[in-house]
């Protein structure tokens, strides 16, 4: 089973809403007739590598979760994709060395283990699912809404490539674990999208897809496959080999030992432990946003940086619609006056005696699809309330986003610095924690930064490449 997208219990849930309800679940699958455990999964995506996965795991294991839809193996080569935060970059060799994450949210194989087996090492790590086989990333102006992929490879649709599916993947390299369809994907194997569900099912099987999304048509799905396989026209064998593929996987992650989850398998830690082990993780992620922050600009001069912002400054502006969670208030003097202002008003920028401001602008929640933009300018007037600042005051720009927006080289020239700190989540600290010089910038582009939407796409090697920023720029404040 599976949530979609933005899908919880409860509108305000806690970890034990969920495992609640994935219990209700597990326990409705034990009473059947056969009495298989159900894998529940979710997409929890984080962005970096096996110390991370090892975090993740736990916490959605702690959930009642059994597997999770991550990580993501897109290569992004257009930012207009809405999915393009979930890729690790452009680059594939960028994409390999990331894919360690798979050993922290699985565990590691003991010595021996043979390659293409499943593994999960224990009751506090997860099932990893990487997403989406193949091509996943290489869209078409930056849209389609791709763990077989939505997409295409020479215009058949990779839910239908048995060539690739079973031939490549199951039959030549190995794989053992099983492989799951996209959200409605077998719909999108007729036009009209849905028609001739049969013939969708009959495909997507005959091609090698062993477990099957269906949000919706779940009925229709299992009377049109159970009479493809009483007709002859899907044969047992493929039905069998997908089932031990499946059981595989439960045996490996102990889905079959166990009764049910062990929701309360957190609750058996110790409190004190278990207080540590949560700080611990927020400081890994605050590890972590530290060392993805890539600094793009840093001053007009080259001898003369911006950045570090000095601590004790007399008075600090701070603005912009992401502005008010920056954890900035730990880190300045104590005679420091600080004043936030999402939008600045003429009076306050009037004032002459600020000695730099902070900006903090970006986009807004999206996921998926909802994500799609071809425009990709700063959003909430981002660009002219830096512009305004800036005329004014010496200004450090935080760019909060999953992907490079558009920076025009006028908005860039006013700016005193510009660091594009992604999406930090809840450990906004890390920011803070560089640009006051408490630590030093550490990360690269894994994207090719663009300068006008005309250039998308854009890739480091293309012929007429002319980028704002290239793959793998990042400054340091030396």
């Amino acid at each position: 089973m599976v949530s979609g997208a933005g899908k919880p219990p409860l509108e305000e849930v806690m970890p034990s809403d969920w495992a609640e309800t994935v219990d209700r679940f597990q326990q409705a699958a034990l009473d059947s007739r056969l009495g298989i455990p159900l894998a529940y999964g979710i997409d929890a995506v984080h962005d970096l590598a096996q110390r991370i996965g090892s975090a993740v795991a736990l916490e959605v294991r702690a959930s009642g979760i059994h597997f999770n839809f991550a990580p993501c193996v897109a290569v992004c080569r257009d930012p207009r994709w809405g999915r393009c935060y979930e890729s690790f970059g452009e680059d594939t060799k960028i994409v390999r060395k990331m894919t360690s994450i798979i050993t922290g949210l699985q565990g590691q194989p003991p010595v021996g283990h043979v390659k293409g087996y499943p593994f999960v090492a224990g009751r506090y790590n997860v099932i990893a699912c990487a997403k989406h086989f193949v091509g996943d990333g290489g869209t078409e102006n930056g849209s389609f809404n791709s763990y077989a992929s939505y997409s295409s490879w020479n215009g058949c649709k990779l839910h239908a490539h048995q060539f690739l599916l079973t031939e490549i993947l199951k039959d030549k390299l190995g794989f053992k674990g099983f492989l799951i369809s996209n959200w409605k994907a077998l719909d999108r194997l007729s036009e009209p999208r849905g028609s001739n569900y049969r013939h969708c099912v009959f495909t997507a099987i005959s091609a090698g897809i062993d477990m099957v999304m269906v949000p919706h048509r779940y009925k229709q799905f299992i009377e049109d496959l159970t009479s493809l396989v009483e007709s002859g026209e899907i044969k047992m064998s493929m039905i069998d080999d997908a089932v031990e593929r499946i059981l595989r996987v439960k045996i490996m992650d102990h889905r079959i030992e166990e009764e049910k989850f062990e929701e309360d398998a957190l609750m058996k830690i110790p409190t004190l432990k278990l207080f540590k082990i949560l700080m611990l993780h927020r400081e890994l992620a605050r590890e972590a946003v530290r060392k993805s922050l890539v600094l793009l600009k840093n001053g007009n001069n080259p001898g003369k940086p911006f950045l570090p912002l000095e601590k004790n400054a007399k008075k600090i502006l701070i603005a912009g619609t992401h502005a008010d969670d920056l954890g900035y208030q730990e880190v300045i003097g104590e005679k420091t006056e600080v004043l936030y202002e999402k939008y600045p008003s003429p009076s306050t920028l009037a004032e002459s005696n600020f000695s730099f401001a902070i900006v903090a602008v970006g986009e807004e929640p999206y996921a998926e699809s909802a994500g799609d933009n071809s425009e990709l300018v700063i959003p909430l007037n981002g660009s002219e309330l830096i512009s305004t600042i800036a005329d004014r005051i010496p200004t450090l720009v935080i760019l909060i986003s999953g992907r490079p927006l558009l920076i025009e080289p006028w908005l860039l020239e006013k700016m005193d610095a510009l660091n594009a700190a992604w999406l930090p989540g809840t450990e906004g600290r890390g920011i803070t924690d560089v640009v006051f010089g408490d630590y030093e910038f550490e990360g690269r582009l894994p994207m090719t930064w663009f300068r006008t939407t005309k250039q998308l796409p854009i890739n480091n090697g293309d012929n007429s490449c002319d980028p704002l920023f290239p793959l793998g720029f990042g400054l340091t404040f030396n």
